[in-house]
C-alpha cells in the first residue's frame, strides 16, 4: 500500500493486530520472508519451493527439486539464492535468476535444519537426523564437508570423583543430537541447540566449541535469532520459550571463554492452559515474540522488556506450525498443519484519501461549493486528442524496479529478482487462492456478474426459441 496513504499514528505499531489474508497453494510446511521483505518462500509437503510477492499475493518462483517434504528454507543476504533442506536427505542451492539449482548436497539421513552464512553463501551449516551437525563449503567444485561436535565443552576437573561424574555425564551427553544450527550476526560462530538442552556455540574457522551453557533439560525444538543479531529465542519441550542476549563474541572470548555471558532473560509460558509451542519467532528489534500453540489456532505475542502478553492473533481454525515474522513490517505469517495455507496478520492501516492531491479535504459535513468562472471552459477536442495520443506513444516499463528508499540497508548490495512473464501452469488444486477482505469482495463482484450474464444468455434463448 502507498505509505502516503496510511495515517501516521498506523505505522508506529510494532506488531499486527488483525487477521489480514491467506495464501493457498498446495501443503505448505515452513514459510520465511527474505530480508529485504518483498518476497516470502514456502516449502511444500510434496517437495516443492514457491515464492511469493509479498505485496500482491501473486507466484514470483516454482522450484522442483526435492521429492519429500521441505524442512527448512534459508535465504541469502541479498536474497538472489535460496537453500532449501528436505526430509530426501538433500540440500539444494536455488539460484533465484533464472530459477536453476546451482548445487545439490546428499546426506545420509533426512535433514531437520539448514542455514546459508549470513556473508558467504556458499557457507552454510545443517542439522541430520541421529547425527552431529555438519558445516560445508561449496566454494570449490567438491563440497568441503566438516563434522563438528555435538558434546557440550567441559571445564578441566581436579579431583577424581569429579572427573567420574562429568565421564558418566560425558557418556550421556554423547547420545545428544542437534536439531538446530544458527549463525550469528557476523557468521564467526555458529550456535547449536541440542536435544539434552544444551546451547553450543562453535567456532566456524577452527572448528572448536568456545562455551557451553546448558538453558533446560529437555530438548530444544527451535531457536531463531533476531534481525539485529542480539537476541535469541528457543523453544524447548518443557512448554517454556526463553530470550537470550546474543552475547559480542571477539577473538580474546576464544582464548579465554569464561567472561561470556550467556543468561536466560525472560521465560515464556501459559501457566493456566500448559500449552505446548510448535515454533517460535523474534522481531527485527528483538522487542516482540510470537509463538504457534500444539493443538490450538492462535499465536501469541509476548513483549520482551517487561516479558508481559500483548496480543493473542486469531483467526484461522486449524493448528498452526511454522511462524515467521517481517523483517521490516508489523506483520506476521504461519502455515497451517491441516490445510497448509499460509495466514497473514498485519494492522489495520485505514487509508487517508486526502494524500491523493495536494488541495483535497476531508470534510465532516456537506459544504456548498462554489464553482470557479474558468472551471468548465470548452477545450478543444483536437488539442485533447492529439496529447491522449502522445501520451499513448510513451514507453510504458511493466517489468523494471524503482528502488525505494528505506527498503534495505544502503550499505547492503541489492538484488531483484527478474520478472517471469511465462510462468508455468498449475493444476486447479494448487491455483493461487487469496483469502480475505478484498478477495470476498472481488468474488462477490464476479457472482453479481455471473448471475447478470446467466440472466442475459436465458432471455436470448427465450427470443429464439419465440
Amino acid at each position: 500500500m502507498n505509505l502516503s496513504l496510511a495515517d501516521p499514528f498506523s505505522l508506529s505499531q510494532d506488531y499486527p493486530e488483525v487477521f489480514s489474508h491467506s495464501l493457498h497453494y498446495g501443503h505448505s510446511s515452513c514459510v520465511v520472508f527474505n530480508r529485504q521483505g518483498d518476497l516470502l518462500a514456502s516449502g511444500r509437503h510434496d517437495g516443492t519451493v514457491v515464492l511469493f510477492d509479498v505485496e500482491t499475493g501473486g507466484l514470483a518462483r516454482i522450484m522442483r527439486g526435492h521429492t519429500r517434504s521441505v524442512q527448512s528454507v534459508s535465504w541469502s543476504r541479498d536474497g538472489r539464492y535460496l537453500l532449501s533442506s528436505s526430509l530426501d536427505c538433500k540440500c539444494i542451492l536455488w539460484d533465484l535468476e533464472d530459477g536453476s539449482r546451482k548445487r545439490i548436497i546428499r546426506f545420509e539421513a533426512a535433514v531437520y535444519y539448514a542455514e546459508l552464512h549470513p556473508f558467504n553463501y556458499k557457507i552454510f551449516a545443517a542439522a541430520i537426523h541421529e547425527d552431529h551437525p555438519w558445516l560445508l563449503d561449496m566454494s570449490t567444485e567438491k563440497t568441503v564437508r566438516t563434522k563438528l561436535s555435538s558434546l557440550p565443552r567441559k571445564a578441566s576437573t581436579t579431583s577424581e570423583d569429579e572427573a567420574q561424574t562429568t565421564s558418566k555425564a560425558a557418556a550421556q551427553e554423547a547420545k545428544a543430537l542437534t536439531l538446530i544450527t544458527l549463525f550469528d550476526s557476523t557468521g564467526q560462530y555458529l550456535i547449536c541447540a541440542t536435544t539434552r538442552g544444551w546451547i553450543n556455540i562453535i567456532h566456524v574457522a577452527t572448528h572448536t566449541t568456545i562455551f557451553s551453557s546448558r538453558l533446560t533439560k529437555s530438548a530444544i525444538v527451535t531457536g531463531r535469532l533476531s534481525l539485529s543479531g542480539r537476541s535469541l529465542i528457543f523453544n524447548s519441550r518443557d512448554r517454556i520459550l526463553r530470550t537470550v542476549h546474543m552475547p559480542a563474541l571477539t577473538d580474546e572470548d576464544v582464548e579465554d571463554p569464561s567472561g561470556i555471558l550467556f543468561e536466560v532473560e525472560h521465560t515464556y509460558q501459559d501457566l493456566v492452559n500448559r500449552l505446548y509451542w510448535n515454533h517460535c519467532d523474534i522481531s527485527p528489534t528483538g522487542e516482540y515474540i510470537c509463538a504457534s500453540t500444539y493443538m490450538n489456532h492462535d499465536v501469541y505475542i509476548w513483549e520482551t522488556n517487561k516479558g508481559s502478553l500483548v496480543k493473542i492473533l486469531e483467526g484461522p481454525k486449524e493448528e498452526l506450525g511454522f511462524v515467521d515474522w517481517h523483517p521490516t513490517r508489523p506483520m506476521i505469517v504461519a502455515s497451517g498443519l491441516e490445510t497448509g495455507r499460509i495466514y497473514i496478520w498485519a494492522t489495520n492501516n485505514p487509508q487517508r484519501w486526502s494524500a491523493l492531491a495536494p488541495d483535497f479535504q476531508e470534510l465532516e459535513e456537506n459544504v456548498e461549493y462554489i464553482e470557479k468562472e474558468d472551471e468548465f471552459d470548452y477545450k478543444d477536442r483536437a488539442e485533447m486528442t492529439k496529447a491522449r495520443l502522445d501520451r499513448e506513444d510513451e514507453d510504458v516499463d511493466l517489468i523494471g524496479m524503482d528502488e525505494q528508499a528505506g527498503d534495505f540497508r544502503e550499505e547492503e548490495k541489492r538484488w531483484t529478482m527478474p520478472v517471469l512473464l511465462d510462468i508455468e501452469e498449475s493444476s486447479e488444486d494448487d491455483d493461487v487462492k487469496i483469502v480475505g477482505p478484498t478477495a470476498a469482495a472481488s468474488q462477490k463482484k464476479k457472482g453479481k456478474a455471473g448471475s447478470r450474464a446467466g440472466t442475459e444468455a436465458k432471455g436470448k434463448k427465450r427470443k429464439a426459441a419465440d
